[in-house]
């Protein structure tokens, strides 16, 4: 069974109703109170939560107020050996077990929705390596360009922002993601230009024979079919803190070749194939932050139908 372990420091006024909420939940196990050692210090107060109530559990905390009062601090739990929690993975449905904590899941999203200079960099970086394949026909260049991009954590954001109308975070996340692929465009158009005057660009490339941007400046039904599922894997395995699923996302998406490509082709003044890059980019980008909109919404709706089944089934 998975577990979450809860490391609360609660003010004395609210220890005693924590206390009574935790002691009281069929899911709760290994609950511990430190008393302060100093007068205002806050209690200490720790336990371990199956996966599935975790999210009640902390929504109840939090409308008592610990967090504001003091502070709540969670964790997963590798590993446990015990008779109890066994038991009680046994008696609950196997669905409800791993339900999600949605409070860390958004945290997840508003985490990697920040914009330090590496989201910039790493950018930038992105374009370059995404040029270097699409003017030597290498797709494992293009792959690890996709991997070095840190755009996905901003479309997230955007998603997270439109789901729950925080109109900061979306504009936010829109500003970086403009800003840097803008950047990203400059740098990488400035390369290109450099590299067309020295002539460093493969013959295939300059013969017209350039399968990798090809398949980069024409979108199609199938780049619509790839974004939608890349957008649902993506807010589901970060539900789920599944990081080699993520990884998928990240090397499935036409974002920063697409920005590579159009760069390039500005370089060589192909204006036809810089116009489908920046249709494949701007697609690519709109599908996945309405996909994270939809999958989040839909993964909540089923989770608390699930919950409330639940609930039905043990009062009858």
């Amino acid at each position: 069974m998975d577990l979450v372990h809860f490391r609360m420091v609660v003010p004395s006024a609210l220890t005693r109703p924590a206390v009574d909420l935790l002691s009281a939940h069929d899911r709760v196990l290994n609950l511990v109170v430190l008393r302060a050692s100093r007068v205002g210090g806050g209690d200490t107060v720790e336990c371990d939560v199956a996966k599935g109530a975790a999210g009640e559990v902390l929504d109840r905390l939090r409308e008592m107020g610990v967090d504001r009062a003091g502070s709540i601090a969670v964790d997963d739990v590798d590993m446990m050996f015990s008779g109890r929690a066994d038991r009680i993975a046994a008696d609950q449905p196997s669905a409800l077990l791993q339900a999600p904590l949605w409070a860390a899941l958004e945290a997840r999203i508003r985490a990697g929705g920040t914009y330090p200079p590496s989201f910039y960099l790493f950018l930038v970086i992105a374009g370059l390596i995404g040029s270097v394949g699409i003017m030597t026909n290498s797709q494992i260049l293009i792959v690890a360009a996709m991997v070095v991009g840190p755009e996905y954590n901003a479309i997230a954001s955007v998603a997270l922002g439109l789901d729950r109308r925080h109109r900061g975070r979306v504009r936010d996340g829109t500003r970086a993601l403009t800003a840097g692929f803008l950047l990203a465009g400059v740098v990488t158009l400035a390369f290109s230009v450099v590299v067309r005057a020295a002539g460093w660009q493969s013959e295939a490339f300059d013969l017209g024979l350039r399968p990798v941007a090809h398949l980069i400046s024409t979108p199609d039904f199938f780049s619509v079919v790839v974004a939608v599922l890349a957008g649902v894997v993506g807010i589901v395995s970060l539900t789920e803190a599944r990081v080699s699923a993520l990884l998928g996302v990240f090397i499935s998406v036409t974002t920063i070749p697409a920005a590579s490509d159009m760069a390039v082709s500005l370089a060589f003044a192909d204006w036809r194939q810089a116009g489908g890059s920046l249709l494949q980019l701007l697609l690519n980008v709109v599908v996945l932050v309405l996909t994270g909109v939809v999958t989040l919404r839909l993964q909540r709706w089923l989770w608390r139908r699930a919950a409330h089944r639940a609930a039905a089934r043990r009062r009858a």
